[in-house]
């Protein structure tokens, strides 16, 4: 008699059945666990070469943030660059605070090809001492976008995944539509002086210094007119949340990082650099271990430009 193939699971010996529920269940469970890492790399704003490389054709503006010359010799293709955080920034005593003029950031947002309807996948340098990738996604964020995402790994891993590269001047992109009705500031995830002066010494607030420890001990090598660290504010340099690749560290790491520093679950977390744009990388750290966590952009340029602010030197 000639067996139905559709049902010759019915004719494998027990052992033989017993092998193929076991290679189905670890196929199973191997799907899951690789759906599973992929929403919680999106869940903590990362996304990964592949989801990057799955996106329709215009589902998503990409975002260049590494210097001209590195852009020429080699980019994700259609990436628009945006290499410089300071075109986002009040040109004032202050050069890190962000620009509040909605109609003047449409339209620089449009010159990017910005809409609200599309993702926005910001890449950079994880080379680059101040990961300027950290800024424009804070930044994104503050101006009301909500769908944005960092490349994982930046351009090196998507090259190492087999990603196609443009080389060459600027990609020619079609404009935005934004109107300055579109943008909605998010002050939930920004702090400025006076916010912070008015919680100085809460129990359950972290200030959290990420620039190097000579900067925090009182070093001013970007031109500050006070040398020091905001009272109370923890160290912790940006870069220790990284590995050597410029990858960030797995969760376990990055809490045990914090616990030494006596920071825990539910305190609420004010992280500032120089200009905001180092602390802007703490900021998404801390965002994606789920902290509330606020961004100080004028960071010790402005704390130390008001010299009635306090300061501690170390």
């Amino acid at each position: 008699m000639k067996t139905d193939l559709t049902s010759g699971f019915t004719y494998l010996s027990r052992k033989n059945k017993l092998s193929a529920c076991l290679a189905l269940s670890f196929f199973i469970i191997a799907l899951f666990f690789k759906n599973t890492a992929h929403a919680e790399s999106l869940n903590r704003g990362f996304i990964s070469t592949m989801e990057l490389s799955n996106l329709a054709e215009n589902e998503a503006v990409i975002i260049d943030t590494r210097s001209g010359w590195k852009y020429f010799l080699g980019h994700i293709p259609k990436a628009v660059r945006l290499s410089d955080w300071r075109d986002f920034s009040m040109e004032a005593e202050v050069p890190g605070i962000l620009i509040k003029n909605k109609a003047l950031i449409a339209q620089k947002l449009n010159d990017l090809g910005i809409n609200k309807d599309k993702k926005i996948i910001v890449y950079g340098d994880p080379a680059d001492p101040w990961r300027i990738d950290g800024r424009i996604y804070w930044m994104l964020e503050f101006y009301g976008f909500s769908d944005i995402f960092l490349l994982d790994g930046g351009l090196e891993q998507w090259t190492q995944a087999g990603g196609d590269i443009a080389r060459g001047g600027e990609s020619k992109i079609a404009k935005g539509s934004l109107k300055a009705e579109d943008l909605k500031f998010n002050w939930e995830i920004s702090a400025d002086k006076s916010w912070i002066k008015n919680h100085l010494g809460s129990a359950q607030l972290a200030i959290i210094d990420n620039r190097i420890e000579e900067e925090y001990n009182g070093s001013t090598p970007y031109g500050s007119p006070r040398g020091g660290h905001i009272p109370g504010a923890i160290h912790i340099d940006w870069q220790d949340f990284f590995d050597q690749k410029g990858r960030l560290k797995g969760e376990h790491d990055l809490l045990s990082i914090l616990k030494s520093k006596d920071i825990s679950e539910g305190m609420e977390i004010v992280v500032y650099c120089t200009g905001g744009v180092r602390s802007a990388m703490a900021y998404f750290v801390f965002k994606s271990l789920g902290f509330s966590v606020k961004n100080y952009d004028g960071s010790w340029w402005d704390w130390s430009n008001d010299l009635k602010l306090p300061i501690e030197n170390s």
